[in-house]
């Protein structure tokens, strides 16, 4: 696994990941407490269905009917507890550090728009109709992509089993992502749980993260160079 390597800086107050945190966790328990009838009805109104959205006349339907807001409101539903421990740990490794650099109201932006971007992708690439998509990896997905384009240089601390001992390496994150987004699109076509997991959407969300935190790293460098009247 990868594990954030801690830095001597201070920072301001980081309340969009722990809060996205919480929302997701709440949503999950709340979800379990629920009969299975209820439960299905639920991830059926509420989630992204693949298939359509291929003409102009589907788009403007969809988005009267709602079912345009499905792309949001499926990051908040997860099939299991590994599907959603699974997204909160690199929730909380990407989400953190890219917070600290971008804001928490970027860092909340990011998290729906790159996931409800990812959900799309899914919704188009998926060439069966009616498949349900669910969960927030294409959100954190994109924080992976965020997290990329901000600390470009950064290391990562990989958790390397070692026989009967498990051993702390310093990697760089450009390596480990990359090796991560490589795997991401040969599942795409072959792989583990192929056609049960979206990765098209999780390849999405990494390229529409890495490219809104250029924007908003630009966008911030701007704005420093104002105050400072150069």
């Amino acid at each position: 696994m990868f594990v954030s390597i801690p830095t001597r800086e201070r920072s301001p107050l980081r309340w969009a990941t722990p809060a996205l945190f919480s929302v997701l966790w709440l949503c999950f328990i709340g979800v379990e407490l629920l009969p299975d009838s209820d439960q299905r009805r639920l991830l059926l109104e509420w989630g992204a269905l693949s298939g359509g959205l291929t003409s102009p006349e589907e788009w403007w339907s969809s988005l009267r009917s709602g079912v345009l807001l499905r792309l949001f409101t499926a990051l908040f539903l997860h099939a299991d507890w590994a599907h959603l421990l699974g997204n909160l740990v690199f929730l909380l490794i990407f989400g953190l550090p890219a917070e600290r650099a971008m804001g928490p109201w970027r860092l909340l932006m990011l998290f729906l728009l790159g996931g409800a971007v990812a959900n799309l992708a899914a919704v188009i690439a998926i060439g069966t109709p009616d498949r349900l998509i669910i969960g927030a990896s294409g959100a954190v997905s994109a924080l992976i992509g965020a997290y990329l384009a901000l600390f470009p240089n950064a290391k990562l601390g990989v958790v390397v089993p070692l026989g009967l001992f498990l051993q702390f390496v310093k990697m760089p994150a450009p390596l480990l992502i990359g090796v991560w987004a490589l795997l991401q699109l040969l599942f795409t076509f072959i792989g583990p749980a192929f056609g049960a997991v979206a990765w098209s959407a999780h390849l999405a969300g990494f390229a529409f993260g890495g490219a809104f935190a250029l924007i908003a790293r630009a966008g911030i460098a701007r704005r420093l160079r104002r105050k400072r009247g150069l």
